[in-house]
């Protein structure tokens, strides 16, 4: 479903040497799978961090991330956040002008993988997941990743369980239905799965995957679109890193949860605002910097089983200028709420 946010008007000063008439010209389509991490371009675009800086945003739902590197190539989006897919690395194989520019979503990330309640007495080791049927939300995503590099401590590999996939809202009805035995599961449903008696959580994500912190999702850049307008391009990540600070300061509850949360269920993320006091907040870098190390792996991996052809050097695949130039004029992170004790977001 498409959705526009509209911007408001501030009485901040601009931040940017763009002319308003320069401005008023600027629009950047961008795409995006909502997520409580979206919060930080809701921000952005409600305090008018974009506006002062002469870019107006059109943001579009995202279904799929493979979708999305499709557009983003062809210059229909100029900007998209989603998961770090083999689709990402099979596009730098076409010498497609995409580039990854900051982190969207890195450890904790609070996934599980979660097998049937009937089988706790059977799956007792990890090796018995051999020849299981495990759901991941897509073949080449980063699910599939995590799950294989969960199994690879216990000697096997992705290709010794049967992967099937689903979207991660049918996971319910598939673990109820025993058509799959396990799966690898994101927040909100690691929590509702073990209370309603659907699954229960076998691995944590974040316990075992290395390099960590894992950086599963990304903002990437049609290069194309940024090489003909630098100043746009520098001043959406000014903008944009101006929402993801804001961001951390409401994870870590600061004084700006409470708009966050009105943000995020007029954005229907979800319609009730106490699911955000017990919800898990997905982690954000909050100066955007990608993990390389983590992305290099992912990579190789995927090169590793076959989903993609290629490794290549951090350089063609990470472009931290844009958020390295954002850092600069916004200054250190501060975090507000000192006494914050959640990982992640600093």
């Amino acid at each position: 479903m498409k959705f526009i946010f509209k911007t408001l008007m501030t009485t901040a000063a601009l931040v940017s040497t763009l002319s308003l008439a320069q401005a008023e010209d600027t629009v950047v389509k961008l795409g995006m799978a909502r997520s409580i991490s979206s919060g930080a371009t809701l921000i952005a675009i409600a305090r008018g961090y974009f506006k002062e800086v002469g870019i107006k945003i059109e943001a579009e739902d995202l279904d799929s991330s493979a979708d999305a590197i499709a557009l983003l190539a062809q210059n229909q989006y100029q900007i998209v956040e989603g998961g770090v897919s083999a689709g990402y690395f099979n596009a730098f194989t076409k010498n497609l002008p995409i580039v990854m520019t900051s982190s969207r979503a890195s450890s904790p990330v609070g996934h599980w993988l979660m097998i049937r309640p009937d089988l706790k007495e059977v799956i007792k080791s990890p090796k018995d997941l051999k020849g299981r049927i495990v759901a991941s939300n897509g073949p080449g995503s980063v699910s599939t990743y995590e799950l294989g590099k969960m199994l690879e401590p216990h000697g096997l590999t992705i290709a010794d369980i049967d992967v099937k996939i689903f979207p991660f809202p049918q996971y319910a009805v598939a673990f109820a239905n025993k058509a799959i035995d396990a799966g690898l599961v994101i927040p909100t449903w690691t929590s509702e799965f073990p209370q309603k008696g659907i699954a229960l959580p076998y691995i944590s994500a974040d316990e075992v995957i290395k390099p960590s912190p894992i950086t599963i999702a990304v903002t990437s850049l049609n290069t194309d679109w940024a090489k003909k307008n630098p100043e746009a391009a520098k001043n959406f990540f000014l903008a944009y890193q101006r929402g993801v600070r804001d961001y951390c300061q409401a994870y870590h509850d600061g004084s700006i949860r409470k708009e966050m949360v009105d943000l995020l269920v007029k954005a229907g993320i979800n319609r009730d605002p106490a699911f955000f006091d017990t919800a898990f907040w997905n982690t954000r870098s909050a100066d955007g910097q990608i993990n390389v190390a983590s992305i290099m792996d992912m990579q190789e991996w995927y090169v590793k089983n076959k989903f993609t052809q290629q490794v290549f050097p951090a350089e063609r695949v990470i472009d931290h200028t844009y958020v390295n130039y954002a850092n600069e004029k916004l200054g250190p992170f501060v975090l507000e709420n000192k006494n914050s004790k959640k990982e992640g977001c600093r």
